[in-house]
């Protein structure tokens, strides 16, 4: 028998010890009572399992309802201190272990058959010896099997009286087994206030008993049987990582470690638990901890629904979707950012609540050590794909567009929108406040109010063919994170059949260009960039763009209430200034599924 499954199945009636025993003295014979069960059934399985190494295992059913499994008895209580000093020195036992003098043992249930009283019995009502000089005829003896023992209900002031001789590191064990099932929100100080009465009430209520405040000695047992139970199942394990500088309580029963890849230290879910763990360790000021910050809501982990918290120190980041939750938690001390991730499938916040709690509770960094870059690749975000061996989360699609006021309301292209579930305006969430269908143009307004450094000055006269012009717009969303200019000219004020709104031009763009500004060398807005136009059968010219002109869409933003900024630019700009506008100016949306 495994000795780490004794120790598990051992802390069933480690509580009741101090309680049962405080106080009395000690009688011979005695034993080494190393655990007890709330049932027969349970009792007699340990029993056998037991029995196993220690031939001399002996069960009892208790007065208190409970079944104590021993080992003897011993001739004196003498003779048990030293058998249980040995047993515990060599780790066959659990450090619970203790001498009992068999006043509470009753019936005994263990080995099969012996159904005998305890040696402690008195001589009342001990059996009587009978004598006599017939010779009985010798019969054949039908086997008997053994009655279940009945176990006496426990009156509420026994009860009282019992829990009146806990310890007060027992009473606190009670405190957090309340605390673990959700009960009890209070302090693990040992003291049976009002509110430690209450838990023990909205528990026995929960769990189908009397709420007295109370707990009788089956139910403190089955309270933290349950709790043992569930910390073995999540297997909570106080794992130092020396790599990473960082000492945590972590779920081995559901994780296991992975591999290194810095700033991440990764475990992977253990036998389909789903469960995913990441401990944050890198070097770094606030740059690389904003940075991070910015970096980890990129991520498929971090669903984008959920509260996001940061400071100048450290930062906080919750999501949820249909799918999975996780909570990220990193801080900056010492120039070091140290945090975790805790990952896990929806569905499982009960549990996984009482993980993060110890998570948080446990999490210590240690000394002046971070993960060491050579042990994987470094943190680096690119379009390509990967953070840290992590999926990194990619909209649908992204283009470009360009505020329209103070506020930040920005113009765009308005195909394909319908499909997004949410866009953003760079990192900021935002809305489709208006949309026009037959222009094909949308205007989006952030969630919270922007602060642009420019907005659109448009040229509502109209240009003329062959007039020289840029269009500005992020044609390599994934790798570069600034507009870029593709200078062409106006070829025709009419679109590819014949729209009188749109104006054809001879410039190369590319899809990101969407929804970004044309100027003319003024720098003045004349129109929008569709996207490219797909037409099944034919293959248009790579240097063929459409644009919406400006003299069609100022007067329908006007009357949908965002009327637009005329120009008062003249002159011709040099590149370098169409440049300096267009990083002002223009600003990259995405649409998300």
């Amino acid at each position: 028998m495994k000795s780490a499954r004794r120790t598990v199945s051992a802390i069933v009636g480690a509580c009741l010890t101090g309680m049962i025993w405080t106080g009395m003295g000690w009688a011979e014979p005695a034993w080494v009572q190393i655990e007890a069960r709330s049932s027969l059934r349970e009792a007699q399985t340990r029993a056998s399992e037991w029995a196993e190494t220690f031939p001399d295992v002996t069960g009892y059913a208790m007065s208190t309802g409970w079944y104590a499994i021993a080992i003897g008895p011993f001739d004196s209580p003498e003779a048990a201190e030293a058998r249980l000093r040995v047993l515990r020195g060599e780790r066959l036992i659990p450090n619970d272990s203790y001498i009992s003098d068999g006043r509470r043992f009753g019936q005994q249930f263990w080995p099969v058959g012996a159904n005998l009283a305890p040696a402690t019995q008195t001589p009342e009502t001990a059996a009587p010896e009978t004598t006599t000089t017939e010779t009985a005829a010798p019969a054949e003896a039908a086997p008997v099997a053994a009655p279940e023992p009945v176990a006496p209900v426990e009156a509420l002031a026994d009860s009282r009286r019992l829990e009146a001789a806990l310890t007060r590191e027992e009473r606190m064990e009670i405190q957090a087994a309340l605390q673990w099932q959700g009960f009890y929100t209070s302090a693990i100080d040992g003291a049976f206030g009002r509110g430690t009465r209450g838990s023990i009430a909205a528990w026995q209520t929960a769990n189908g008993f009397e709420a007295t405040g109370v707990l009788a000695s089956a139910q403190q047992a089955a309270l933290l049987d349950a709790v043992a139970r569930e910390r073995a199942e999540l297997g909570l394990t106080t794992v130092t990582e020396g790599e990473a500088g960082i000492e945590i309580e972590l779920p081995m029963g559901l994780i296991e470690f992975d591999h290194y890849d810095p700033p991440f230290v990764h475990y992977r879910a253990k036998d389909g638990s789903g469960v995913r763990v990441l401990l944050l360790s890198q070097q770094g000021d606030q740059t690389t901890l904003f940075g991070l910050y910015d970096a980890m809501q990129t991520l498929e982990i971090v669903p984008v629904e959920g509260p996001r918290e940061r400071s100048r120190s450290g930062f906080t980041l919750t999501g949820k979707n249909d799918k999975i939750h996780s909570f990220t938690e990193a801080e900056l001390k010492g120039g070091l950012i140290k945090g975790f991730t805790l990952v896990y499938p929806a569905g499982d916040e009960t549990r996984m609540a009482r993980v993060l709690e110890a998570m948080q509770k446990s999490f210590t960094p240690l000394g002046d050590k971070a993960l060491d870059d050579t042990l994987g690749q470094p943190l680096a975000v690119s379009g390509e794909a990967l953070m840290a061996g992590l999926n990194v989360r990619k909209p649908l699609f992204a283009r470009s567009g360009f505020y329209l006021n103070a506020e930040g309301a920005v113009l765009t292209a308005a195909a394909g929108l319908e499909q997004c579930s949410r866009v953003s305006i760079e990192d900021h969430e935002a809305t489709i406040a208006w949309r026009d269908a037959a222009l094909g143009i949308a205007v989006l307004t952030p969630a919270d109010p922007l602060a642009p450094a420019a907005v659109a000055k448009f040229q509502i006269e109209q240009s003329r063919p062959g007039a020289s012009l840029a269009i500005a717009g992020f044609s390599y969303p994934e790798t570069l994170s600034a507009p870029v200019l593709s200078f062409g000219t106006l070829s025709d004020l009419e679109g590819l059949a014949g729209e009188q709104t749109q104006a054809r031009l001879a410039a190369a763009t590319l899809d990101g260009d969407a929804g970004g500004p044309v100027f003319d060398a003024t720098g003045s807005v004349i129109g929008i960039l569709l996207p490219k136009a797909h037409i099944a059968g034919k293959r248009l010219p790579d240097d063929l763009s459409v644009a919406v002109q400006a003299t069609a869409i100022a007067p329908a933003l006007a009357e949908a209430g965002f009327a637009p900024v005329a120009s008062d630019r003249s002159g011709s700009l040099a590149a370098e200034d169409l440049t300096e506008i267009a990083q002002d100016l223009v600003i990259q949306i995405a649409c998300w599924e």
